[in-house]
């Protein structure tokens, strides 16, 4: 009978104990110890399903040399979470990406330390916010498309069409970043009559090239935007067309908008920086970009070649295979990026006065609420209504085979519970 205090029901193989909490612990075979298979299976159910080989699971949502470790998209919200300390082939993309947040934000708080700078809410620095966000959403969104990807077919489409989105809108951001601190007269303060633009009033302002200005005051963030757009189609359409070149295209088509952010960044080493203490320094701040560079075609080689679980397919299911090495030299030529932009930074903040002194910091012209925040509010709206039209599709599309799924993956593991 029932106490206060438990329930005690004994059965000539199982012994099952239930507190007045409803909590029970788990039956036991009186010979073996073992848990009861029956008794197992709900368990099992209620905490986390079992993880399935690739020809258990349905062909949209394997990966090319990954065998096993696969989690079946029917996952609760509270399933995928913890799956985060399960180890399945999703587990190392997901830490790859989420860590490095916390490496980034320390790193991003160093300007605001220095001495002469302005406060952090000053304008001169929307653009670096801007830059920060870019890459709080890349790697943010990246780690839980990961991690929540396993709750459904659609919901997988949606969070990596919003991984997708992020990555174009981390592009954007480093270009007003590029735009305000790497510009070749970025920092110059402004003069007189002939305003921020005349360097024919400023020792340290560079002749630029035929053109270049009008393109970088006119043409330069539009582009970039434009570009990012266009990245974000091209590659929410590989996951519903193209998927034999996939991996090829999402590489590849970031290489445009690579090419168009850095533009101020080629002019610089062709030309003098004018907020470098020295006019003949080209580019302090060249090395970290060289390396940023090699991070960043690293990261593209291990993408499409898929190596190494190329070489051995199913020993690296778990650890060690190419996403995650991915992720690995995006992270690194995103934080090479950062020194970068802190090192122009420095060398806007603390140019030397003839006593070796730092001086104030110069007013720098142009960023505002509208040219950086507003840039990247309208970007993101933009990228959203993709995002939206593609999950749309996504819906039609997986909603109706998401119950046969469902079904032909029982049917192929028996109800077995592993």
């Amino acid at each position: 009978m029932t106490t206060t205090k438990e329930l005690i029901i004994r059965t000539h193989h199982v012994e099952r104990v239930q507190t007045v909490g409803g909590d029970s612990l788990e039956p036991t075979d009186r010979q073996t110890g073992r848990p009861s298979h029956p008794i197992m299976l709900v368990k099992c159910h209620k905490s986390l399903p079992p993880l399935l080989k690739h020809t258990d699971v349905p062909a949209r949502i394997t990966e090319n040399f990954i065998l096993s470790g696969y989690r079946f998209p029917n996952y609760s919200l509270v399933q995928c979470l913890v799956s985060a300390f399960r180890p399945t082939n999703e587990t190392g993309n997901f830490w790859t990406h989420f860590l490095p947040v916390f490496v980034f934000g320390f790193y991003f708080a160093e300007p605001f330390g220095w001495e002469g700078a302005a406060p952090a809410n000053d304008p001169f620095f929307y653009p670096l916010w801007t830059y920060f966000i870019g890459v709080f959403c890349l790697l943010t969104a990246s780690s839980m498309a990961h991690l929540l990807n396993s709750m459904s077919l659609v919901v997988r489409e949606v969070c990596f069409f919003v991984d997708y989105g992020t990555i174009s809108a981390y592009t954007v951001g480093s270009s007003l970043a590029y735009h305000y601190y790497i510009h070749p007269r970025a920092g110059i303060p402004e003069l007189g009559a002939g305003g921020a633009n005349d360097s024919r009033e400023h020792p340290l302002a560079a002749p630029e090239a035929p053109g270049f200005g009008v393109f970088f005051e006119t043409f330069y963030i539009p582009s970039s935007c434009l570009v990012a757009v266009i990245c974000v189609l091209a590659c929410c359409n590989t996951r519903q067309r193209w998927r034999t070149y996939r991996y090829v295209i999402r590489t590849l088509v970031f290489l445009l908008p690579f090419l168009v952010a850095s533009t101020p960044i080629f002019y610089r080493l062709l030309h003098a920086s004018p907020s470098s203490p020295s006019y003949d320094s080209s580019f302090p701040a060249a090395q970290f970009f060289y390396r940023h560079c090699f991070w960043l075609v690293a990261s593209a080689v291990f993408n499409i070649s898929k190596v190494p679980e190329r070489l051995s397919p199913g020993r690296f299911d778990i650890w060690g295979h190419s996403h995650q090495w991915f992720h690995v030299c995006t992270f690194l030529s995103i934080l090479d990026e950062l020194h970068m932009i802190n090192g122009e930074l420095r060398a806007i903040l603390l140019r030397l006065a003839p006593g070796g002194t730092p001086t104030a910091p110069p007013h720098l012209p142009g960023p505002t609420m509208a040219s950086t925040y507003g840039v990247m509010l309208l970007l993101q709206a933009s990228i959203a209504s993709i995002i939206a039209w593609f999950s749309w599709c996504a819906k039609v599309v997986y909603e109706p085979q998401a119950g046969q799924a469902g079904k032909e993956v029982l049917a192929k593991r028996h109800l077995k519970c592993h």
